[in-house]
């Protein structure tokens, strides 16, 4: 059978997905109730079923990735604390500036290419109770990395980073937007993943495909405190039922397909790699996100111009530098739609205008 390829293949990022039939039908059969009184079944259940898969005590369901980001970091820090993050870190380019004017806090990047090793920790610490340096009291992990390709977190590494962050005295926080990816990708559980921190952050309405939502998941301390904050970002809600119920029913049908999203990955990075103006790095393609660079040579457009013509025959992406794009596939992208964008994709560096 022949699959219908749509006049436009959004490649923009996996939270343009549409809820599927099923989901919609568990939305339209949700059982709510007043969620800031803890009283919508819904938001239980979904609650209860994250933090089983994550190994937790507790978890916390949120409107949106940024707020469980935010929110970890007020139950996690006080103002004027230092955090390590990786560098190119979502909380730190793609939130607005809100880690500085919610939480008060600054940032220090560490590691390359989304990953850091226990001495690139034990490097970027700074003292408590130094008279200059603000003391840093967090240690930030996000896998899949989203600008370093969607890259999973090497696990040796990755432990040994944990330990040096105990060793002073460091917190530690997951976001874990894309943790089912790394989880399908790497073949670990989940709750091995986010094993060692203190908060892990889940989205449901990216590859998962729910409409809106992420979790925080930890310790029933830590989460009621989280509780507090969420309510002070504005993220209660009263019948989230009919939210949470789509995130239920993603956990129950839409993880494992997770690995169609890799494969196609794989074969738009192979597609695009059939021409001479288009570089990537084959080993960063380890997930659903394919970052890839435009040659710098005459006739090869900029970043900006070659998503501008895409977008014109039907390709959506983000420009994410000068000559860098992004293309994230999901389960709203086939793999006959990986292909035709490969192809219009190729034409358009190739300086092609038809």
């Amino acid at each position: 059978m022949i699959e219908h390829v749509p006049d436009q293949i959004d490649l923009r990022s996996d939270t343009v997905t549409q809820p599927t039939p099923g989901m919609r039908r568990a939305v339209a059969d949700a059982e709510v109730g007043d969620d800031q009184y803890g009283e919508d079944p819904s938001v239980n259940r979904l609650q209860e079923e994250v933090a089983r898969l994550l190994d937790t005590e507790a978890a916390l369901f949120l409107p949106s990735g940024t707020m469980a980001n935010q929110v970890a970091l007020r139950a996690l820090t006080r103002p004027g604390d230092d955090v390590l993050v990786p560098t190119g870190s979502h909380v730190v380019l793609h939130e607005t500036g809100a880690g500085a004017a919610n939480a008060g806090v600054q940032f220090s990047a560490i590691g390359d290419r989304g990953v850091f090793d226990a001495d690139a920790v034990r490097v970027g610490i700074k003292p408590p109770g130094h008279i200059v340096y603000p003391p840093t009291t967090l240690l930030v992990v996000e896998n899949t990395h989203n600008r370093a390709g969607g890259i999973v977190f090497p696990s040796v590494m990755l432990s040994g980073a944990l330990n040096a962050a105990r060793e002073h005295g460091l917190a530690a926080y997951l976001d874990g937007a894309r943790l089912l990816n790394a989880s399908i990708a790497s073949g670990r559980s989940p709750a091995d993943l986010a094993r060692g921190f203190d908060l892990v952050g889940l989205s449901l309405s990216k590859g998962l495909g729910a409409p809106a939502g992420s979790m925080l998941a930890g310790s029933a301390e830590l989460v009621a405190r989280a509780h507090r904050y969420r309510r002070m970002a504005g993220g209660a809600m009263r019948q989230a039922g009919i939210l949470a119920a789509a995130g239920s029913y993603a956990l129950a049908h839409h993880v494992d397909r997770l690995a169609d999203d890799h494969d196609n990955a794989q074969l738009l990075a192979g597609e695009l790699l059939r021409g001479d103006d288009i570089e990537i790095d084959l080993g960063s393609v380890q997930t659903n996100i394919v970052v890839f660079d435009l040659v710098e040579r005459r006739g090869v457009p900029d970043a900006e111009s070659f998503v501008q013509r895409c977008r014109e025959r039907g390709v959506l992406l983000n420009a994410f530098g000068q000559r860098t794009v992004r293309a994230v596939t999901h389960l709203d992208v086939s793999a006959e739609g990986c292909r035709a964008a490969a192809k219009i994709m190729r034409a358009i560096a190739d300086g092609a205008r038809s």
